[in-house]
């Protein structure tokens, strides 16, 4: 099994934050303090290595927009294109007049809504998830991704799927049945997993950090100078995860 995971910081964080995801031209985009009572991660063994001891895949990237949504989906296409079963999500931009307004995430089915959106309340409720001026809707997050990881984990071990996770950031990781999700595909062994994780900075995240130190996973680096020539050597270690 094959965790293709993209250390990228698309999204900039900065301070006490940790750098995660999503293309950032300022260094304010996804900054801010975490909510007053944000839910902690479950503890869980670091650089344990699931069943079946497949090697997984990692990309990272340095600090920057680099384009790592739109390599997954170079990717996702080409496996379509060669007939591989292939089910996820990545997250995308919401622009309005020329301003970045949130994100949305678009499941590989079609499927589409919200991520966060940007709020000019500065005060934080309790029931409030917030990265910076961005307030997460983790209703929508959980209704659309959710449903689709159990899919997977609950596919025949006949033919390897690949699962695409873009991404495992702080946004995200808000949610514990997601983090509980993701580490339940990470050790199935019908499963080849290709995501995205943000680059090491600032506090670190228990399961981002739990993902970069398993030994089953393999790192890409992705920069702006190699985001078109690692287009291959991701199709090839994915398809060398499904044998």
């Amino acid at each position: 099994m094959l965790a293709a995971c993209t250390e990228v910081s698309d999204r900039k964080y900065h301070g006490s934050g940790a750098p995660l995801g999503r293309t950032s031209e300022t260094a304010t985009d996804r900054e801010g303090p975490v909510p007053p009572r944000p839910p902690p991660e479950p503890s869980g063994p670091s650089g344990s290595r699931p069943r079946g001891g497949k090697t997984r895949v990692r990309r990272q990237t340095p600090p920057g927009g680099v384009g790592k949504t739109t390599l997954i989906q170079k990717v996702t296409q080409a496996l379509k294109s060669s007939g591989i079963p292939i089910d996820g999500f990545y997250t995308e931009e919401v622009r309005e007049g020329g301003r970045r307004t949130g994100f949305d995430v678009v499941t590989l089915s079609g499927k589409r809504g919200p991520l966060s959106r940007v709020s000019s309340d500065s005060s934080t409720s309790r029931r409030e998830y917030r990265v910076g001026q961005y307030v997460v809707d983790l209703v929508s997050f959980e209704q659309l991704v959710l449903p689709m990881l159990r899919n997977v984990n609950h596919g025949s071990d006949a033919e390897k799927k690949v699962c695409v996770i873009d991404e495992i950031g702080k946004m995200e990781l808000f949610s514990q049945a997601f983090i509980q999700a993701v580490r339940q595909t990470l050790t199935g062994s019908g499963t080849v997993v290709l995501g995205t994780i943000p680059v090491p900075k600032g506090k670190p995240l228990d399961l981002v950090e739990e993902i970069r130190s398993r030994k089953d996973v393999k790192v890409f680096n992705v920069s702006k100078e190699n985001r078109n020539s690692i287009l291959q050597d991701v199709l090839a270690a994915v398809e060398s995860c499904r044998k």
